[in-house]
């Protein structure tokens, strides 16, 4: 939020504070270009130490005194070596800097504020260097080990989770954007009475922090999981799930389309059932009734669906999770490369670039407990004999495929390799005593008298390196495990 309120609101909470912090320096009237550039170097840098969003240089305040003075500071209108002070920076920080000077016509004065962003994944450098703030010195980090080695930690773990989608807001704008009472039903929490109360619960969950001037930021955490409407935050206004039914099996047939506006948390279940409510079914005649029956499993969709979600790569602009569906498969596609290698999927605990939406979703159910998830949406397929799911990056992506009824006569030999493996994986993380050629007819629906068209299945798995034999292998005790087992 860009409003003169706000500003004037976070220089008379910076003049309260009894010192200058780490990140916030005030001036008089200095600014020589270097010496800004080695400021904005080192409070990004202690900003990211101190758990920031931002740090700020302020022109035109004591810094004994914190009185307002004014300065006749003029940012567009400084040289720096014969540029514009601003493109010289720019040109001198590394990686690239979103940093901005800010006119704020305070009631005593004129101020110059110098926002300057955390550092985010590497330490901000000037002219090559990073620096650091300790004290009122700004020295290189590289003097400063204890200084480094705190920087290091924090840029470790930093999160598009806690960035911030909408500033300086009052406790009832919160309410208004976040359906705090969805937050609480799907935790399990009492609604607190007062509105200061329920920002504080919001707050210790990560979904709000406090602003200046008794105003809170809704963080991004918030915003994507319980906005009302997702457009209200530009952070995250391309982040909502977006449904394609087309009539064909191809994306040149006529297609409809569903965008989401809430929040996932608040919104899952309805895009579950608007799904599920569009998959082709299949016709069962009971005893009196004839019924239809979604041709896929409800449980995989929900668990890939939630997955995308999840795992997305939220840093990537302009791009959400996408589910198409097609009249013989379902495409659900995240942004994001893989964490983990496509064919390891089903037994390696899921990596996230989202660890705390992760745990929240699994807090409000949405997501099935760690490392769970894919053995599940195996499982079910084959349950159902449709033919093993495709995992693969495609591009800068992440892309699950599930498909309609398949004989094993219909599946292509990839399908059947990669059900082969996939079944073997299953067998062997639940302790069912490896793959045998019963067992993958029994998931292939053929019988016993093809057994013969298993067995070469089951050799074209093994030439491809997909799985081994047991130890002691016989034709008769022996079995097949997946080929990292």
């Amino acid at each position: 939020m860009n409003s003169p309120e706000r500003f004037i609101a976070m220089v008379d909470d910076f003049r309260r504070l009894d010192s200058e912090m780490p990140c916030v320096e005030f001036k008089n009237n200095n600014y020589d270009p270097e010496r800004i550039g080695r400021l904005i170097s080192a409070i990004s840098n202690a900003a990211r130490i101190a758990d920031q969003h931002c740090g700020y240089v302020l022109w035109g305040i004591d810094d004994e005194s914190h009185e307002v003075v004014g300065t006749n500071f003029k940012p567009s209108a400084q040289l720096a070596h014969g540029q514009p002070l601003e493109l010289w920076l720019s040109r001198a920080l590394t990686p690239s800097l979103h940093f901005r000077f800010i006119d704020v016509e305070h009631p005593s004065g004129r101020i110059v504020l110098l926002e300057i962003p955390a550092a985010v994944s590497v330490p901000t450098k000037f002219n090559h260097i990073p620096y650091v703030r300790v004290g009122p010195a700004t020295p290189k980090l590289s003097d400063h080990a204890s200084h480094e080695a705190s920087l290091l930690a924090k840029l470790r773990p930093f999160a598009w989770e806690q960035g911030v989608a909408a500033a300086f807001v009052t406790v009832d704008e919160v309410l208004d954007l976040l359906d705090t009472d969805a937050y609480f039903t799907l935790t399990s929490q009492a609604l607190p009475g007062a509105k200061q109360a329920i920002a504080k619960v919001l707050e210790h969950d990560k979904l709000i922090a406090s602003d200046v001037g008794g105003r809170w930021n809704v963080l991004n955490l918030g915003a994507v999981l319980f906005a009302r409407d997702m457009s209200k935050f530009p952070s995250i206004a391309r982040k909502a799930a977006r449904v394609i039914k087309y009539d064909g099996i191809s994306r040149t047939a006529e297609a409809r389309d569903q965008i989401g506006i809430r929040g996932y948390a608040i919104a899952f279940e309805g895009l579950i059932n608007y799904i599920n409510n569009i998959l082709p079914k299949n016709a069962s005649i009971g005893r009196a009734l004839r019924t239809a029956k979604p041709e896929y499993p409800e449980l995989a969709i929900r668990e890939l669906v939630a997955n995308a979600l999840v795992h997305q790569d939220m840093t990537i602009p302009g791009t959400a999770p996408v589910i198409e569906i097609f009249s013989d498969r379902v495409e659900i596609t995240n942004p994001g490369t893989p964490l983990v290698e496509t064919n390891r999927f089903i037994d390696f605990p899921p990596r996230s670039r989202n660890e705390t939406l992760a745990s929240l979703m699994r807090r409000v159910g949405v997501c099935e407990e760690q490392g769970s998830g894919i053995d599940k949406v195996v499982e079910e397929v084959e349950t159902s004999h449709l033919p093993p799911p495709d995992f693969r990056a495609d591009g800068n992506n992440t892309k699950v495929t599930i498909f309609g009824k398949k004989s094993f006569a219909e599946m292509t030999p990839d399908e059947r390799l990669r059900g082969t493996y996939q079944h073997a994986t299953i067998r062997y993380i639940n302790n069912l005593g490896g793959l045998t050629n019963g067992s993958l007819r029994v998931r292939f629906g053929v019988p016993e008298r093809n057994a013969s068209q298993i067995s070469k299945v089951l050799k074209q798995a093994m030439d491809a390196g997909l799985i081994r034999q047991s130890e002691n292998w016989s034709a008769k005790s022996g079995f097949y495990l997946p080929y990292w087992a």
